[in-house]
């Protein structure tokens, strides 16, 4: 019976006109003056494990999800107008604006009543839903925005800034509506039992390494026929000689390592292909008294010191480009968002993704983790003064000498060398 509601909620159309139509400005403005709450993995966990209470999840999410909603859909507004334009682009707002509509409608319902309780469930699937094809969709509508007015050095600042926030808004999003689904909706069985939510109290790290990397490596050998081994160490700087667990969501730490190991792999195989043999990508992870590290070491010949930042924008990508259909499969490889994303992932809970790489040689990508719960609260996105500003900021000119130089300014300068030579 949930699942004919969900589905007869998520088929009504996105944005009625009438009064939908004049209601949305005036709740994006309503809840865009507020700031989001974040919240830290523990009080996730204690929520979930000692207070679970569906009415009081009920009263925060009524609230703190419209906010994070209307405080993005701001900074999409900010967005230039040719992009804000685009048919990606748009479809991407309607969808927030659809979500923020149907969860104001939770505003002035009485949390006492089940049916209400059931309904709201309902609606933040029907949201989970319709935000699943969000990423690819807005990196489409990039795409449509860069084919048609090319981007200067200024507007691609902004779409970086702007990116980097808007999916962190989003893994944050679903963060929250994965946390309520999975405690309180009795139609969602968890494959996890001792998870809160998608939370695991005792993540198994070195696990979670072995996980990815197998799954990386049946992708390597699908593409290439061959993948390289794994040599892994770890030490436990807490309690040494013990295994290496932390508070973490198991699902984010695995689609960080998939990414990173996916391409030391690709780059390991492609740099040793005429090679006997293949050089193992190398894992050490450490636990210490406030941080965990994975360092990922790969043979695969590293990548240029000028590339290195180019790894992280999203309007760059060694994969080619995509085609999108209309397929709930929407690719994400050539989108050059794997990196990207990855980081956020990383930097959600307080953590950090690095790349360093020694060109001819390999790369080393180190993943910082927060090890203590308490510390690891999340990273999330405010739309203020401050972010209003960075969209304002152009580009100010270098203040260093640019290398490359015109032929005639080089051979005036040789002419000037040789004078000063003669005397």
């Amino acid at each position: 019976m949930r699942a004919a509601r969900v589905a007869l909620r998520g088929a009504a159309p996105l944005v009625a006109g009438g009064n939908s139509g004049r209601q949305a400005p005036q709740a994006v403005e309503r809840f865009s003056r507020y700031s989001p709450s974040p919240l830290s993995i523990k009080q996730f966990l204690d929520f979930g494990s000692a207070n679970g209470c569906e009415r009081t999840s009920f009263a925060f999410l009524r609230q703190e999800l419209p906010v994070r909603l209307a405080n993005i859909l701001r900074e999409i507004d900010l967005l230039p107008d040719q992009l804000q334009s685009t048919p990606s682009v748009q479809l991407v707002k309607s969808w927030y604006i659809q979500s923020l509509l149907d969860l104001v409608e939770f505003h002035q319902k009485n949390p006492e009543d089940h049916r209400v309780l059931s309904d709201f469930i309902d609606t933040l699937i029907t949201v989970r839903n319709r935000h699943h094809d969000v990423v690819p969709t807005m990196a489409q509508g990039v795409i449509e925005y860069q084919d048609t007015f090319g981007v200067d050095p200024a507007t691609n600042q902004n779409i970086q800034y702007f990116l980097d926030r808007f999916y962190m808004n989003r893994i944050s999003i679903r963060m929250l509506i994965n946390q309520h689904t999975l405690l309180f909706d009795d139609h969602t069985n968890s494959s996890h039992p001792q998870h809160i939510g998608s939370i695991d109290p005792c993540c198994d790290v070195v696990g979670v390494v072995n996980d990815a990397f197998e799954s990386s490596r049946r992708v390597c050998d699908q593409y290439y026929l061959a993948s390289p081994e794994l040599r892994l160490i770890q030490v436990n700087g807490r309690v040494p000689g013990q295994p290496i667990h932390i508070v973490y969501v198991p699902s984010h730490l695995f689609h960080i390592l998939f990414e990173l190991f996916k391409n030391a792999m690709r780059a390991t195989v492609e740099h040793q292909e005429n090679s006997s043999s293949l050089s193992p990508v190398e894992v050490t992870v450490v636990l210490g008294n406030e941080d965990l590290t994975i360092k990922i070491s790969d043979r695969g010949g590293g990548v240029p010191l000028r590339k290195i930042n180019l790894l992280f924008s999203y309007t760059y990508s060694t994969a080619p480009r995509p085609v999108m259909d209309n397929s709930r499969n929407a690719p994400l490889a050539g989108f050059g968002y794997g990196l990207p994303i990855s980081r956020l992932y990383a930097k959600y809970f307080q953590g950090d993704l690095s790349l360093y790489s020694v060109p001819g040689y390999g790369t080393d990508a180190i993943v910082y983790l927060k090890a203590l719960s308490t510390e690891s609260v999340e990273k999330v996105p405010v739309f203020n003064k401050s972010a209003f500003k960075r969209y304002q900021m152009a580009t100010e000119p270098d203040d260093w000498c640019i290398p490359s130089k015109p032929k005639n300014q080089v051979r005036q300068s040789t002419a000037v060398w040789k004078e000063v030579a003669r005397c």
